[in-house]
């Protein structure tokens, strides 16, 4: 008999308003699914092995992790082609506010933002 174990995760964003939030996330190629008519109205967003859920938050403004506990991403992104990647987003403009770099912890990794203010890691372990 096998453990069980997890396979995946997706991560959930509050937003101050899902269209916003979403439209920054198509312009980084995440397809938007939306759920608008349910009971929680919700937009799924996909991209590669990606995805995230968009809420409509209760608050005008999104706090994130480093804001409300002093430190810590809001997501982290796992990729093998940082550097690309990293070229992909400072092409479209999105805002770089740590560059690709090796952390103490020993992750190959930069970091963006986003339209709420979050801060997503991009990287991966190095091997």
């Amino acid at each position: 008999m096998t453990k069980p174990s997890f396979s995946h995760l997706l991560q959930i964003f509050p937003c101050p308003n899902l269209h916003v939030t979403a439209d920054f996330y198509g312009k980084l190629g995440f397809r938007a699914t939306p759920y608008l008519d349910s009971t929680e109205p919700h937009i799924c967003l996909y991209r590669d092995n990606i995805e995230l859920i968009l809420t409509q938050s209760a608050l005008h403004r999104i706090f994130p992790n480093r804001l409300q506990y002093g430190y810590g991403y809001d997501a982290y992104f796992i990729t093998e082609k940082q550097a690309a990647m990293l070229q992909e987003l400072v092409d479209m403009g999105i805002p770089i506010v740590r560059p690709l770099m090796v952390t103490d912890y020993g992750n190959k990794e930069f970091v963006f933002e986003d339209i709420d203010g979050r801060w997503i890691a991009v990287g991966n372990k190095m091997t």
